[in-house]
């Protein structure tokens, strides 16, 4: 716990480097580059960081003194994944993500590196397993999947930001600049790149659904799986969207309360993804009908990684704190639902309120 706390914190200083635009380039690059270093000078702090969580930078030596204190195995993993982190960084300041093999590297500076490295300091705890810790392709796919979920998802934050993280591989096939996916002329094609990209994302399901199912101690598990399936229920609520180049996707927190509830075995995890790369085909409606547009480029390719999801997330045996029902059953209780949700909301204006409020 100790050591997954100050990964944590120190990253989030080094994050905080790369984020301050108020730092200037030929200041912020050595800086990243010698980051690791930092944790062992008792004495260093950077005190001109107009960041939110400029704290971080300010307190380092209370952070950098617990790291000190940490068992040598724990400092050697923060070291290192600091080490490439504030490399890879530094890298992709000075440039741009253009192709997809770049987005994947960016993402794995980023993020990838925090799975590798968690994954590393689960090991050497003997909490789990020496193979989660060797297995690096299948922790970087833990990173991954969550950190292109976020750049997906942060679109319209990331431009009104100055932020650019989508591949220019994929976006420049659908508008001439990444910005004008934003306008409402050019929707159509804006929604096809978000699909693309969503179906780049699904593609690291299937590692996600073996690294977790590797997992022994209760606690590592909750901790690794409830993000992901709060990743999949994101990009399901994302596909198709036009809402993302307009505002704030989000799942209701409702949702995420039950997902964090069921996250609790892998038999249920594989329950989730099942369910969300459903929502995915077939859309969340009164019948079920094809989500996924025959005209959109990457529908096949949508199809082959959803058809991929759902076989490994159908074992044999049951399933744990969640059941798959068969769209007959579904859609009864769908139109239930609806006729309830329909009477209910002529019933009172206060309730129609109280549920329009909710779903915000």
């Amino acid at each position: 716990r100790h050591a997954v706390c100050i990964f944590y914190l120190v990253l989030r200083a080094l994050d905080t480097i790369e984020d301050d635009m108020t730092i200037s380039l030929d200041i912020k690059i050595p800086m990243l580059h010698e980051f690791h270093s930092y944790l062992y000078q008792p004495e260093w702090k950077y005190m001109e960081s107009k960041e939110k969580d400029r704290q971080v930078l300010e307190d380092f030596p209370t952070i950098s003194s617990e790291f000190r204190n940490l068992s040598k195995v724990y400092q050697d993993v923060i070291s290192d994944i600091c080490y490439k982190m504030g490399i890879g960084m530094a890298e992709f300041l000075e440039k741009k993500v253009d192709s997809q093999h770049e987005w994947d590297k960016y993402c794995h500076y980023v993020a990838g590196l925090v799975g590798i490295g968690l994954s590393h300091l689960f090991s050497a705890s003997e909490l789990e397993d020496p193979v989660v810790g060797q297995d690096t392709e299948l922790a970087n796919s833990m990173g991954l999947f969550l950190q292109k979920t976020n750049i997906i998802r942060d679109y319209l934050e990331d431009q009104l930001e100055g932020r650019e993280f989508w591949p220019r591989e994929v976006w420049s096939r659908y508008a001439k600049k990444l910005s004008d996916l934003a306008k409402p002329e050019n929707i159509d094609m804006a929604v096809q790149c978000l699909n693309e990209l969503i179906t780049n994302a699904l593609h690291h399901v299937p590692d996600v659904i073996t690294y977790l199912s590797r997992l022994k101690n209760q606690s590592v598990f909750n901790f690794c799986a409830i993000p992901q399936v709060m990743a999949i229920a994101t990009l399901a609520a994302c596909y198709n969207n036009k809402q993302v180049f307009r505002g704030v996707v989000k799942i209701r927190k409702g949702q995420a309360v039950t997902l964090v509830m069921d996250a609790t075995n892998i038999q249920a995890v594989r329950a989730i993804m099942y369910q969300y790369v459903e929502e995915v085909e077939m859309g969340v409606s009164l019948f079920f009908f094809q989500k996924i547009p025959s005209t959109d480029p990457s529908s096949n390719k949508t199809q082959q990684i959803i058809a991929s999801i759902r076989a490994m997330s159908l074992p044999n045996g049951p399933m744990a704190s969640r059941h798959h029902y068969s769209p007959i059953y579904l859609s009864c209780a769908m139109l239930l639902a609806a006729l309830s949700w329909q009477y209910l909301s002529t019933m009172s204006k206060a309730a129609e309120e109280y549920i329009q409020t909710g779903e915000n």
